[in-house]
């Protein structure tokens, strides 16, 4: 899978979700995932990398399971967010569902109930 094609089904995963919005972060130019302004997911600038928004242990649990995948990233690392590694081969049923996860974390209750399965 190239870079693109990476992106390409991150954008589709975010932009799927209610209200969604493709926003750069920052002076940034890599894409960002926003409901309501509010960050839920940003790709790293060399395309490496995504960042996303886990619940309490979440973090810990994907890093210690699979650190060839995940990594605590610089800044957010410390607020609970989780890195995840692009350049490796991914489940993506597993990626869609944490990008969920990180959006249900971010967007007002309403949004979220449009989901279903609370």
């Amino acid at each position: 899978m190239t870079d693109q094609d990476v992106l390409s089904r991150i954008r589709e995963i975010c932009l799927s979700l209610p209200e969604a919005a493709e926003k750069p972060f920052g002076g940034h130019t890599a894409p960002s995932f926003r409901v309501r302004d509010k960050l839920f997911v940003m790709t790293s600038e060399d395309g490496l990398s995504m960042t996303f928004k886990a619940g309490p242990g979440v973090q810990e649990a994907l890093v210690a399971e699979d650190p060839e995948r995940f990594f605590v990233p610089k800044y957010v690392g410390s607020k609970g967010w989780v890195g995840a590694r692009l350049d490796v081969d991914h489940d993506w049923d597993e990626m869609a569902e944490l990008i969920e996860d990180s959006y249900r974390l971010t967007a007002p209750k309403r949004l979220t109930k449009l989901l279903g399965q609370e």
